[in-house]
């Protein structure tokens, strides 16, 4: 148990300097994906809100609200470093999803947004939060 709970929480990146890295780069790229991807779901396009692809044929409701999750609720998961490696684990789902099946066909100035963010949320995945993060906080309260 107490190895699922380090690997949940536990980041360290050895300096002060790689730990602030990596708060900047969790925030600005959570920021960017909610404010270019989240932000589409509640703006209405002619009279209508953004339409989710659904290649996997999942129950439409099911799809939306992963999408919309990975996109809106996420990324404040993220710049605030709460369970930072399990919260990202839909919206890999999503950008990895997006990369292989949905644009697999497209030039690849169009796949290279969901390859981006598949890229850089995987850095996030094995390297976490680092100790500017609630994960952090949590892990040092869990261990005491």
């Amino acid at each position: 148990m107490n190895e699922i709970l380090n690997w949940i929480f536990y980041s360290d990146l050895g300096s002060t300097l790689n730990n602030a890295a990596i708060l900047v780069f969790r925030c600005l790229l959570a920021l960017e994906l909610f404010r270019v991807h989240g932000l589409k779901k509640f703006r209405l396009t002619n009279g209508q809100r953004e339409q989710v692809p659904n290649p996997l044929h999942l129950p439409e409701q099911l799809n939306k609200t992963v999408a919309t999750f990975s996109d809106t609720v996420v990324p404040f998961l993220v710049m605030m470093g709460f369970a930072t490696r399990l919260a990202i684990l839909p919206t890999i789902g999503v950008t990895a999803i997006g990369y292989f099946i949905v644009h697999r066909k497209d030039d690849i100035e169009i796949r290279d947004v969901p390859y981006m963010y598949t890229l850089s949320l995987l850095l996030l995945l094995a390297l976490g939060a680092g100790t500017y993060s609630l994960d952090n906080l949590i892990f040092h309260k869990i261990i005491n």
